[in-house]
C-alpha cells in the first residue's frame, strides 16, 4: 500500500507495478547499473547472478548465495561490492564505493566486462562437484 500511494501521489517520478513482469524486469536489469541487495540471509540469490548477466553490477551483503557469487570489486575478478555487517554504515560505504567507481569511466568499464564474464553455469559447478568427489575418494 505504502508503494502504491507514493506512485499515485507523485506520478512520473514514483511507479508501483504489482507482481512479477518478466519483460519489465529485464528492462530494470539492462537499465540498471548497480542493484542493491541487502539480505539478512539468502540461500541462494538469483537476482544477482541475473544482473551480471546484464553488466548491472550487484551490491550485497556477504550472505549464502551473495557471498558465494559475488567477489569484491577490491579483490582480483572482482564483480560486485560487498558489505559483511547487517548495518546502514556498512552497506552505504559499499554504495559509496559503486558510485565512485561509476564515476571513474575506464575502471567501470573494466567492471562491467568483468561481471559479463562471471560464469554460473553447470559445466563449472559440475566440474567442481566431479573434482570434490574425487577428492573424497581418494
Amino acid at each position: 500500500n505504502f508503494f502504491a500511494q507514493a506512485a499515485a501521489e507523485h506520478k512520473g517520478s514514483v511507479a508501483y507495478v504489482k507482481g512479477f513482469v518478466p519483460q519489465l524486469a529485464r528492462r530494470m536489469y539492462a537499465g540498471g547499473d548497480m542493484i542493491l541487495m541487502p539480505s539478512k540471509s539468502e540461500p541462494c540469490g538469483l537476482a544477482q547472478m541475473v544482473a551480471l548477466r546484464y553488466g548491472t553490477l550487484p551490491i550485497v551483503r556477504e550472505t549464502g548465495g551473495l557471498k558465494d557469487s559475488i567477489t569484491d570489486m577490491g579483490e582480483e575478478n572482482g564483480n560486485g561490492f560487498t558489505f559483511c555487517t547487517y548495518n546502514a554504515h556498512d552497506m552505504m560505504y559499499a554504495i559509496t564505493r559503486g558510485v565512485e567507481l561509476y564515476k571513474d569511466s575506464k575502471g567501470w568499464h573494466t567492471a562491467v566486462v568483468n561481471a559479463l564474464k562471471a560464469d554460473f553455469s553447470w559445466s563449472i559447478s559440475g566440474k567442481k562437484y566431479v573434482e570434490m568427489y574425487e577428492e573424497i575418494l581418494k
